[in-house]
């Protein structure tokens, strides 16, 4: 589910605790090789990655970035992204943090298949910490 960038729009965890919410998925983001990722990359939700069968890094953008798009969020806000990896062979997809991110936990997105039995896709937690500020945390 994407956060409202600007003005109005529902924001979970902002005083309606108790309300089940029914998301919705726009069509997936992609990137292939090496890239810098933009705001609407991380926050689309999904990200499809396809490196082939060379190594990849997906560096985030900034925490100022972020905030510039994200004006509603506040600290503890959390948005997820979800990253699948297509590529093959040694096509590891490696995610960088960018300014202002820290990160928690392995950035690594293994190949489908790959020798450590993962199934090629990660699941991450951005959190708001402070003003151009967040944690990123691998959750699953």
């Amino acid at each position: 589910m994407a956060l409202p960038s600007v003005g109005g729009g529902y924001q979970n965890t902002d005083g309606n605790q108790n309300e089940q919410t029914i998301g919705t998925q726009a069509a997936p983001q992609t990137a292939t090789a090496t890239a810098t990722l933009s705001v609407a990359q991380i926050t689309g939700g999904l990200l499809v990655g396809n490196p082939s069968t060379s190594a990849a890094s997906y560096t985030l953008p900034t925490a100022t970035l972020i905030d510039a798009t994200m004006t509603n969020m506040k600290v503890n806000s959390t948005f997820r992204l979800n990253i699948i990896n297509l590529g093959t062979s040694t096509g590891l997809i490696t995610v960088v943090v960018g300014t202002g991110i820290t990160a928690v936990g392995n950035l690594v997105v293994a190949i489908t298949g790959s020798a450590a039995g993962v199934s090629g896709a990660a699941e991450f937690v951005f959190r708001k910490t402070d003003t151009a500020a967040y944690s990123v945390y691998r959750v699953a």
